[in-house]
């Protein structure tokens, strides 16, 4: 079986992390976005994976597949457009590695979602009700925000009915999940051009009756800009909290470990350190004497300095956040930042974004 990532976007929300790294190569939860899919396409069956990139992503990725490629064994391969082509002109482009004789549906996944990625109950949900193509939806409490999923309710096999972007009034509250299941013959319904999934290719699908719908179970999150990834680290974690607790810390010597958090064994924390609820240390850090963390990720070879306190932040790889300094709100330093000592850093209106000069 095999499966498409989008990965074609340039990541301008995610500046200036996206700065030093490629989006999917940007770490989530001590490892790459993407490599939490890749993982999960692998325990539903896929063997192949392509990776649909724009062209301006550089060798890093190649590095990447070539890594993990052989750890996984799995076959992962590019497929590169060389200008823009949408969320539907990449599957056109990657015809070629999609089709074989086999016939088998394929995945496509959009490269900003985290969730707890069922795709075998998909790979049932699609052979159950036949039809061309399946999408995961999830629900949200304010659906006016987002295109809407108009589906069948109170049926196992919902088909999808129609789309409507930023209803005015409530039409209903499922939402596009960025997760596809489709049949080979999707890709006849798609020209070699920019194109787009959602707004003119799945209409049309579901116009013909062809298109199901899937509800997302557990929590779901497009973590593509920084106060919805640290939204989803808190999901992430909750998720392990329950599934697979042994992944996070618990307090040992003398600092405080409170609610969920997730540090690198590698990683130093050092006394009277207060950590948590919900934060990732990465490789390599290391945490000073009297440090507060709370709602951050600290990502790997970074140094947080004695009485430091982040908050609701992103520090960037190599960073350094001086004695006695604050990060907070929705704050994203980029790779090799130096707070200086006793340095208040935090967002007044949209992100503070902080990068190496």
């Amino acid at each position: 079986m095999k499966a498409v990532i989008l990965v074609g976007g340039f990541g301008t929300r995610l500046r200036p992390l996206t700065f030093s790294m490629p989006k999917p190569l940007v770490d989530f939860g001590n490892k790459p976005i993407i490599l939490h899919q890749i993982e999960a396409l692998k325990a539903a069956g896929v063997t192949e994976v392509v990776l649909a990139i724009n062209h301006q992503q550089p060798e890093v990725m190649l590095d990447f597949v070539k890594e993990y490629e052989k750890k996984l064994e799995m076959k992962i391969t590019f497929s590169q457009e060389t200008s823009p082509l949408g969320t539907a002109g990449p599957l056109a482009l990657a015809r070629d590695k999609l089709i074989d004789e086999s016939g088998k549906p394929f995945f496509v996944l959009n490269s900003d979602v985290i969730c707890e990625y069922p795709l075998l109950e998909m790979i049932q949900f699609h052979k159950n009700h036949g039809a061309e193509a399946s999408i995961m939806v999830t629900k949200v409490e304010d659906p006016s925000k987002y295109g809407v999923v108009v589906m069948e309710e109170g049926v196992t096999q919902a088909r999808v009915e129609r789309f409507v972007e930023k209803p005015k009034h409530f039409v209903g509250d499922k939402i596009n999940a960025g997760i596809y299941l489709l049949n080979p013959s999707v890709l006849d319904r798609i020209e070699l051009r920019r194109t787009s999934i959602e707004k003119e290719i799945f209409p049309k699908i579901a116009s013909d009756k062809k298109l199901y719908a899937m509800v997302l179970p557990g929590f779901w999150m497009d973590i593509g800009q920084p106060k919805d990834y640290l939204t989803g680290q808190r999901m992430y974690l909750d998720y392990l909290r329950k599934n697979a607790p042994g992944e996070l810390l618990v307090s040992a010597g003398d600092h405080i470990i409170v609610g969920n958090v997730m540090a690198d064994e590698t990683a130093v924390i050092g006394e009277r350190c207060l950590i948590g609820p919900d934060v990732v240390i990465g490789a390599g850090c290391v945490i000073e004497s009297g440090v507060r963390l709370f709602g951050c990720t600290v990502m790997r070879g970074s140094r947080i300095k004695e009485h430091a306190c982040v908050s609701d932040s992103i520090v960037g790889w190599d960073s350094t956040v001086g004695s006695w300094a604050r990060v907070a709100d929705i704050t994203v330093l980029g790779k090799d930042v130096q707070v200086a000592d006793a340095e208040v850093i935090q967002m007044s209106v949209k992100p503070e974004i902080i990068q190496k000069v």
